[in-house]
């Protein structure tokens, strides 16, 4: 979902970037609305509402953290997250607001620890 705010609003303003291949479906503010009058659609739009809440409260918390370990940390005990593959620690490194290099390091830190 983008653009939420603009639903309750006369002007907004919200760019988005594919940053890979995507399918968007477009649907006007008239029939959003329109659709919020239904008890079922409004039910889901606060589920929705209150999740992409939920992930902006969390990442605020998240970085808010000073190490790299504490940020891998809050990242792990959100719910249902486990370490990616390593193929996908650079994008780790990217939600984290890290250098690779310094969550590599922290991988293999905690790992060394394990054995």
């Amino acid at each position: 979902m983008l653009a939420e705010s603009s639903i309750y609003s006369d002007k907004y303003h919200c760019d988005a970037i594919g940053s890979v291949p995507s399918v968007v479906l477009c649907v006007s503010k008239t029939i959003v609305q329109k659709e919020l009058e239904s008890e079922s659609f409004s039910r889901l739009w606060g589920r929705h509402l209150a999740r992409e809440t939920q992930r902006a409260r969390f990442r605020s918390e998240l970085l808010s953290r000073k190490t790299v370990a504490a940020r891998l940390d809050g990242w792990l005990g959100w719910p249902e997250k486990e370490l990616p593959a390593k193929g996908e620690w650079k994008n780790l490194a990217l939600e984290l607001a890290v250098s690779p290099e310094a969550l590599y390091r922290e991988i293999a830190r905690r790992r060394k620890l394990q054995t």
